[in-house]
């Protein structure tokens, strides 16, 4: 149960953190899609562990097989399998914590549910995991930039440090720096921070934000599948996400309607808007415009410091902070952002070819 996600496009992942691999099986890609495998490999690149001084130093090549639904370069339409093998996994680093819950983990409630823990890395609820969901959301964005969508995500903030809104940012320049924000004086000091705060053996939180260019008009499915309510449920299965907003978001709270609105005009082509505020979608349908949204992400929960907790017993322990881990997360985070947002984007444009004669 909950492994699955999407309805025409869809996707079932498998594996744990510290299992012999992860990996993915994309039910419905159309048959005849050109399967890029270096474009693939260059998404999980993005996302693998051990880029830099500011991300975990987990060494994972992220080298993925492709076991079924291609034949000579493209999808045939059966369900593809793809396979991601674990190769550096320190399980050793774990066993301190087999009968302790970590606070802020998974550990306490998995046990609770399932009666039963791999507490290895996480098990399955390692965002080890997230790394099939690239891989699927790489064969989406290559559906997509059929019909010219295109979805970019960058970091917007850490901790207090914000960039400017992303009209004002040249998108191509996100992977330009360490931390992936395409504004070179935040980046700076982004990086700074994430580093200081590494140094203190702790973590910091952040926000991602997502863009998705030239999207059609018509997708979403009201009224319970509404555009922005699958992105949201997508963005918010992201290990560590703790919110979700589009277009003005809570900030349009402090608007009046004369100023939130956004008025028509027809521009020659196409009817568009002259201002933005619904990012892109308009009762749960998109309009043609750009679609933007931010996602938070948490401090990462480990931290290589003492912290009070207790044992299977209820028995008062100290857990003490082992492994390799993010001092920040949202730097590997926008490629997994951008897969999640492609595989909704994907799901609802096959979809809307349905909706209509």
């Amino acid at each position: 149960m909950g492994n699955s996600f999407g309805k025409l496009f869809s996707i079932t992942t498998f594996g744990e953190s510290h299992g012999a691999a992860i990996g993915v099986i994309i039910d419905g890609c159309p048959a005849g899609l050109e399967i890029d495998e270096t474009f693939i490999q260059s998404e999980l690149d993005r996302r693998k562990p051990g880029q830099s001084k500011i991300t975990t130093q987990r060494k994972e090549d992220d080298k993925f097989k492709i076991l079924s639904g291609v034949f000579e370069g493209k999808s045939t339409g059966a369900p593809i399998a793809i396979e991601i093998e674990n190769t550096d996994q320190r399980s050793k680093d774990y066993s301190h914590i087999a009968e302790s819950f970590r606070p802020s983990h998974a550990d306490y409630t998995y046990e609770v549910k399932y009666g039963v823990r791999d507490y290895r890395g996480g098990g399955r609820s390692s965002a080890r995991e997230t790394a099939a969901r690239v891989a699927a959301g790489a064969i989406a964005k290559l559906f997509l930039i059929r019909s010219g969508i295109t979805i970019n995500a960058f970091v917007s903030q850490v901790g207090e440090i914000k960039a400017p809104h992303y009209t004002s940012l040249d998108l191509n320049k996100t992977e330009d720096n360490i931390v992936r924000c395409p504004d070179v004086a935040t980046a700076e000091k982004m990086i700074a921070l994430i580093d200081e705060v590494r140094l203190q053996r702790d973590t910091i939180g952040g926000i991602v934000t997502g863009v998705i260019k030239n999207s059609l008009v018509g997708l979403g499915e009201p009224v319970f599948d509404k555009l922005h309510a699958a992105l949201g449920h997508a963005m918010l299965g992201i290990n560590a996400v703790k919110g979700f907003e589009y277009g003005s978001g809570f900030e349009g709270t402090r608007l009046r309607g004369s100023q939130h609105n956004d008025e028509f005009y027809n521009d020659g082509e196409r009817i568009r808007t002259r201002t933005n505020h619904s990012g892109g979608i308009q009762g749960g349908i998109s309009n043609g415009e750009d679609i933007y949204f931010n996602v938070a992400f948490k401090p990462v929960a480990t931290i290589m410091q003492d912290q009070q907790s207790v044992d299977k017993e209820g028995k008062e322990v100290t857990v003490s902070g082992k492994g390799r881990h993010d001092p920040c997360v949202v730097p590997r985070a926008v490629p997994i952002v951008e897969a999640m947002a492609a595989l909704v984007m994907a799901d609802f444009l096959l979809m809307a070819k349905a909706s209509k004669i």
